[in-house]
């Protein structure tokens, strides 16, 4: 462990033991989850000045890879990999009917994010439109499903990062509240994309009490389980690299090349009111 991780760790070691003692009637398990869960928000929000990884991330004067522009862009760019995914899944891969809409749905909500992330109130550009994404996740329902649960959970990690960001102080002032209140709307259409995911696999689909941010990831029986998650914007594009996908050039597994522009003139628009197509003001 390092230096700043034994920092982070010292700064909980009050909030565990108040954990522990007001739900002693609990499962030491349960109690662990809990303060899992209390470690993540707590940190998320930046609270602990003693951090320095995330006094960094809400301090003037930051010039590291945190930024609003470096957000903004791979926010985009993974949009662009995510409405290729749900859109095609459905196509190649034999869903039941509710599971289907689900992530029908869920890639017009994708491709929406991606519009509203390069319009000119917010100004992203994706580093690439052209996504290799590997064979293996059309191969069956359960690949896809567990696919988008882990893609989601790094959308979820990303735009948690987003909302510390753009909450920075230096930040104008409804620059920072705008801003932040479109990452936690994305954030929330991520965490509803993850769930219907894992419950289509036969799992629970609320299984946080809080989103996960930085901490380990503790569903069980993903290519995931035990990671840790990020404070380095620029590790989400790691992670996704991790599982195969390329970003304008070939990834690590067998797969091939999908084009945003070509892919998205065909994702379905399951019609509203069944989708909220508006656009955030």
């Amino acid at each position: 462990m390092s230096k700043d991780e034994h920092i982070f760790e010292d700064d909980f070691t009050y909030v565990k033991q108040v954990i522990d003692e007001e739900n002693r009637d609990k499962p030491a398990a349960t109690r662990r989850q809990m303060i899992a869960g209390a470690t993540a928000v707590v940190g998320g929000m930046g609270l602990l000045g003693a951090n320095p990884a995330m006094a960094q991330l809400s301090g003037k004067g930051y010039d590291g890879p945190n930024t609003a522009e470096n957000i903004l862009n791979i926010a985009a760019t993974a949009e662009v990999l995510a409405t290729i995914v749900n859109t095609v899944g459905p196509e190649r891969v034999n869903l039941d009917p509710t599971t289907r809409e689900n992530v029908r749905s869920a890639a017009l909500e994708e491709k929406i994010h991606y519009e509203v992330l390069i319009s000119d109130g917010v100004g992203a550009k994706p580093v690439t439109k052209r996504i290799w994404v590997p064979n293996e996740v059309f191969r069956s329902q359960e690949d896809l499903l567990t696919t988008l649960v882990v893609g989601d959970q790094i959308f979820i990690n990303a735009y948690l990062l987003a909302v510390t960001v753009f909450a920075r102080p230096n930040a104008a002032t409804i620059q920072r509240s705008r801003f932040s209140r479109f990452a936690a709307e994305f954030m929330g259409a991520e965490a509803v994309h993850r769930a219907l995911a894992l419950q289509s696999l036969g799992r629970l689909g609320n299984d946080r009490v809080f989103m996960r941010f930085a901490g380990r990831e503790e569903t069980q029986g993903l290519p995931t389980t035990g990671t840790a998650g990020f404070y380095d914007i620029r590790q989400a594009v790691t992670q996704l690299q991790g599982a195969g996908f390329g970003f304008g050039e070939e990834g690590s597994k067998p797969g091939q090349f999908y084009d945003y522009d070509e892919v998205s003139r065909r994702t379905p628009d399951p019609g509203f009111p069944r989708v909220n197509t508006r656009r955030p003001v």
